[in-house]
């Protein structure tokens, strides 16, 4: 998970590259720290996921295959 601190620079940094613009050194910090959001955030919601259980009107479990073996495996959702 990322810090409060690294949330608020990824905003300061958003913010001068739409009045300012930013350095070059800037620039590659932006991309690192967009690059750690994003992995966070499709951790989060792959944990989400294995946590999700499909069922029908019937009672019957409808979950995807691929889901159900994702969840087995604990791997990759594809």
């Amino acid at each position: 998970m990322l810090s409060k601190k690294q949330i608020d620079r990824i905003n300061e940094l958003s913010k001068k590259s739409k009045s300012v613009g930013l350095t070059s050194k800037e620039v590659k910090e932006q991309k690192e720290l967009r690059e750690a959001y994003i992995q966070t955030f499709r951790q989060s919601f792959k944990q989400q996921l294995h946590q999700v259980k499909v069922v029908d009107e019937k009672g019957n479990d409808v979950t995807p295959n691929a889901l159900k073996e994702s969840k087995k495996n604990k791997g990759q959702l594809h």
